[in-house]
């Protein structure tokens, strides 16, 4: 196996666990004895879990000494709830050499590679480090700036519309695409729109995928206008209110008030409570207040080769910027995918 291979395989086994890890991050680990033969593999499955690396080398037990060790994110080097430093149990199970992806961002945690060396273990850094940095986006922004990571998600024409000038939105894009919207929530923390699409569409701001988990469902409702009878209030798990307004209670809600609701105070609110990431679903104005606030860290784009012109609303509401020098700039992260007959493109902020 390669370093590039066993890197690879690494990723693959740490996303199994996307959407589930928060605060902690996902990680793959993989062992191969002297021969090359894989004998142990394993991920992080949730806080209170072996770390995919423990994992895989417990797998392998006796059959890791003398081998390598493949991790996308350099072993810890901190207590976990009692249990020992990943970079201890990597020296304790006799393996000759640890290939490691991306390094950890939390000081107190890092220090495993360090560690590891000491020991006289060979250690290899940064294979596909960029692909291992960019799985655990959500965890480096957490950890390096104490909030969640926002991605800003929307169906839209060619002609960037998110309706008809006639009102009509459902549907955009094919059921393949939406689909895959969806599959897109059983991987975040949180799922967040503004009180206007609770109104309009009575969301239910689920995953809807077999076997996925639900995110926390957080509605942006200044006025408190979310009624009781709302479909999301019904479902089981997690729903978030955020308002101005003083009310005790909302049936099947938690209240968090906060007057003005700034975007920046409510990131940092969501980083306290562990969120690692959201989805942000809009709508418009929404998004447009992301977008001014500097949270717009990724862009999920779904496009439907369709247009319908006129003044149909735009993705993006708000006053806009009067200049090209002040827009919003994103960069496209990796190709282009095609679901269903629609477009499909990442984008991650730039400025």
């Amino acid at each position: 196996m390669t370093d590039l291979e066993g890197i690879a395989r690494c990723l693959e086994l740490a996303r199994k666990a996307e959407g589930r890890t928060a605060p902690n991050p996902i990680v793959g680990g993989v062992v191969v004895d002297r021969r090359g033969k894989i004998v142990g593999e394993g991920f992080h499955r949730g806080p209170g879990t072996l770390h995919g690396e423990a994992e895989a080398l417990a797998k392998a037990g006796a059959k890791a000494k003398g081998g390598t060790l493949y991790v996308n994110l350099e072993p810890c080097d901190h207590r976990d709830g009692g249990r020992i430093p990943c970079s201890q149990r990597v020296i304790e199970s006799g393996v000759a050499r640890v290939v490691i992806g991306a390094m950890d961002p939390i000081p107190g945690h890092a220090g495993g590679a360090k560690r590891i060396a000491r020991a006289k273990i060979r250690v290899t850094k940064g294979v596909l480090r960029e692909a291992c940095e960019d799985a655990n986006a959500a965890f480096f922004t957490w950890a390096t700036q104490g909030r969640p990571r926002f991605i800003l998600k929307a169906a839209i024409t060619l002609d960037g519309k998110i309706a008809t000038a006639g009102g009509e939105s459902q549907w955009i894009t094919s059921e393949a695409a939406r689909a895959h919207g969806r599959r897109l929530r059983g991987k975040v923390d949180a799922i967040l729109v503004g009180v206007g699409t609770v109104l309009a569409d009575d969301p239910k701001l689920t995953a809807r995928t077999r076997g996925a988990k639900d995110p926390v469902r957080i509605v942006l409702d200044g006025s408190l206008r979310t009624p009781a009878s709302a479909a999301m209030l019904a479902e089981p798990g997690r729903t978030i209110i955020v308002t101005r307004e003083k009310a005790r209670e909302l049936r099947g809600a938690e209240l968090w008030r906060m007057d003005p609701i700034e975007l920046v105070a409510l990131a940092k609110r969501l980083g306290e409570a562990k969120m690692t990431s959201v989805l942000v679903e809009g709508g418009a104005e929404t998004h447009a207040r992301f977008l001014a606030a500097g949270l717009a860290d990724e862009l999920r784009v779904y496009v439907a080769p369709i247009a319908v012109g006129g003044a149909a609303r735009s993705w993006v509401g708000g006053a806009g910027v009067a200049t090209l020098a002040e827009a919003y700039r994103f960069e496209y992260a990796g190709a282009p995918e095609m679901i269903g007959g629609d477009l499909v493109v990442r984008l991650r902020r730039t400025r």
